[in-house]
């Protein structure tokens, strides 16, 4: 049980970092096309990876500060769609994890995750979210515009940017081993 609650707070504090560096980043007219949407979101990324690395924990880390970036950041005055878009922040990766586990048969080491397929992992999820965050705005009755495109685009180069920052740190790291080792 203490595991599963490290998962959790980690994941919460990684995407709660992400979600404030991404804000000092691209937080201008130049890289938000609407509140909320980014050409580039890494906080998407980080969701992702979160999800593929702690699987249920991850997902309800990044549950629990998605519903805190909507209901303090982004819609304040509606707790509904606050509600709704940390639901979709979270299902979205939890629901390409669980696709992975079932085409790819995803272990826990994510040893069997090739750059291939966590490229395509990361296509999935761009279109998921996105997907999930509109599908919402529809049952209210809100128009569905060109932010929808903006959001798979930011989603797709901040998970890319995220995953693939990961991945070369991953593989720096036997390097520096191998440098300080005796």
């Amino acid at each position: 049980m203490r595991l599963k609650v490290a998962l959790v707070t980690t994941s919460f504090f990684l995407f709660g970092a992400v979600f404030l560096a991404n804000e000092w980043l691209f937080n201008s007219a130049r890289f938000e096309f609407v509140r909320g949407v980014n050409w580039i979101y890494l906080p998407a990324g980080m969701r992702l990876l979160c999800t593929l690395l702690f699987g249920g924990p991850g997902a309800i880390g990044i549950l629990c500060a998605s519903w805190l970036t909507c209901v303090f950041y982004f819609f304040p005055d509606d707790p509904v769609r606050s509600f709704a878009g940390g639901i979709a922040s979270a299902a979205a990766p939890y629901l390409v994890y669980k696709l992975a586990q079932y085409i790819y048969g995803l272990r826990s080491s994510l040893a069997n995750l090739t750059a291939g397929r966590l490229l395509f992992l990361a296509a999935c999820y761009s279109i998921a979210s996105p997907s999930l965050h509109h599908a919402w705005l529809l049952l209210r009755g809100e128009p569905v515009g060109p932010g929808y495109f903006v959001m798979i685009l930011g989603d797709l180069l901040g998970t890319l940017v995220i995953i693939y920052t990961a991945k070369v740190l991953l593989w720096l790291l036997p390097l520096r081993a191998a440098s300080v080792r005796p």
